[in-house]
C-alpha cells in the first residue's frame, strides 16, 4: 500500500468516527432536550374517566403548560392538572372555581363567590346539575384553589375530598391543548 493510500485510509476512518461523534452528539442533545420538555415545559395527561364531560371526554389526551404558573396565578374557569390532594401519586384534571382567600357557597347548583347575589355562570357544565347541589359553604385558603369537574353529576371533586383544596404547589400545569383524538384535537377552553 503506497503512503498516499495509508493516508487517505487515515483520513476515511478519521471522518467515519467523527460521522459517528457527530450523530451521537445529536441523538444526546435531542434526548437531554426531550426530558427537560417533558419534566419542565409541557405535561402530557390521560383522561382516564368522564368527570370533565363535555369538555375533555374518557380517554383524550392532552397537554398542560408546566410554565403557566411561573408569573401568574391560575384564574376562574382555567382547567388545570394537579396531584390529587388526598394521594399526590395520582394526577387530576378540574375547573378552577374559587380562588386563594373567597368564601364559596354552593346551594340548589349554583355557585355564589364571596356572599354574592348572582351565581357563577358555566355554560360550560354537562347538563343540569342534580347530583350534590348543595348547600356547601368553602373558604378557600390563601394558598389554594377550590377546583370542580364540568360534569357535576359524575366527578369525583372537590365536594367529597377530605383535603379539599388544591395548593398552588400540587398544579402541574394548565391544560391547554388536546392532541387525541385527532379528530377532536384543539385548544381547550
Amino acid at each position: 500500500m503506497s503512503e498516499e493510500n495509508a493516508v487517505q485510509k487515515r483520513k476515511n476512518e478519521q471522518s467515519a468516527v467523527r460521522e459517528v461523534i457527530s450523530w451521537v452528539i445529536t441523538i444526546a442533545l435531542a434526548v437531554v432536550a426531550a426530558v427537560f420538555i417533558k419534566n419542565y415545559v409541557i405535561i402530557n395527561a390521560n383522561i382516564p374517566s368522564g368527570s370533565m364531560e363535555n369538555t375533555i371526554m374518557t380517554g383524550d389526551r392532552l397537554f398542560g403548560n408546566r410554565l403557566a404558573y411561573n408569573r401568574k396565578s391560575p384564574e376562574r374557569g382555567d382547567i388545570i392538572i394537579f396531584r390529587f390532594p388526598d394521594d399526590e401519586t395520582q394526577n387530576y384534571v378540574k375547573r378552577v372555581v374559587g380562588l386563594p382567600g373567597e368564601t364559596i357557597e354552593i346551594k340548589e347548583a349554583k355557585i355564589y363567590i364571596d356572599g354574592s347575589a348572582v351565581p357563577l355562570a358555566e355554560d360550560y357544565l354537562k347538563e343540569e346539575w342534580k347530583v350534590a347541589t348543595g348547600p356547601y359553604y368553602f373558604e378557600v385558603p390563601e394558598d389554594s384553589y377550590l377546583v370542580l369537574g364540568d360534569n357535576r353529576n359524575n366527578s369525583w371533586d372537590a365536594r367529597y375530598w377530605d383535603n379539599t383544596f388544591v395548593t398552588k404547589e400540587a398544579i402541574l400545569g394548565k391544560a391547554v391543548f388536546r392532541y387525541f383524538p385527532i379528530t377532536e384535537a384543539g385548544l381547550l377552553h
